[in-house]
């Protein structure tokens, strides 16, 4: 357990900086201790641009979502439509029928 300068315990956070990707650290009112050691300047390169890697592809993946909810009630709608054609379609061929015998 670690305590910051005013005595109260302090909460590990994970830093997502560019120069700190995936770092832990202890913080509590401006109090900062490192828990992880440096990453390698290599890491520092490769993770942030996985992580905006992986952020994109979740962008994308709310869009075909998002999409995919629009397109579904288009299609509801359209069904809803083609119904009522349907049925209005066969009470004028009943009503044009009953006309014709004089009912």
């Amino acid at each position: 357990m670690v305590r910051c300068h005013c005595g109260a315990q302090a909460v590990m956070k994970t830093s997502w900086t560019n120069t700190n990707p995936g770092r832990r650290f202890w913080a509590h009112c401006g109090f900062i201790e490192w828990l992880d050691p440096p990453m390698c300047h290599r890491s520092t390169i490769i993770i942030p641009g996985l992580l905006n890697r992986i952020n994109n592809q979740r962008a994308q993946m709310e869009e075909v979502v998002e999409d995919r909810a629009r397109i579904k009630k288009y299609l509801y709608v359209s069904w809803f439509f083609f119904f009522m054609f349907v049925v209005f379609k066969k009470m004028d061929r009943f009503r044009c029928c009953n006309e014709v015998s004089g009912l």
